[in-house]
């Protein structure tokens, strides 16, 4: 007779052990990881911007050396 109330007991502790169901998370954007795509771009951009400037220095350089050579010949 005692099996009998543990019995009815059991699944009414399993039940008062579920409880209610926690709401979901509110969503989140993903983390953008198109920074290493966006450097690998960017960077032999800007080498030969800087190469270009290099080029053009020295070309006005020497436009600059010539003009100077050609009114000193004179």
């Amino acid at each position: 007779m005692k099996l009998r109330p543990c019995l009815l007991m059991l699944p009414m502790l399993l039940l008062a052990a579920c409880g209610k169901p926690q709401p979901p998370e509110t969503e989140r954007r993903p983390e953008p990881q198109a920074g290493a795509m966006r450097e690998a771009i960017t960077q032999p951009l800007e080498k030969a911007q800087a190469a270009k400037a290099a080029v053009e220095g020295a070309t006005a350089a020497e436009g600059a050396a010539l003009k100077q050579a050609e009114s000193g010949a004179e």
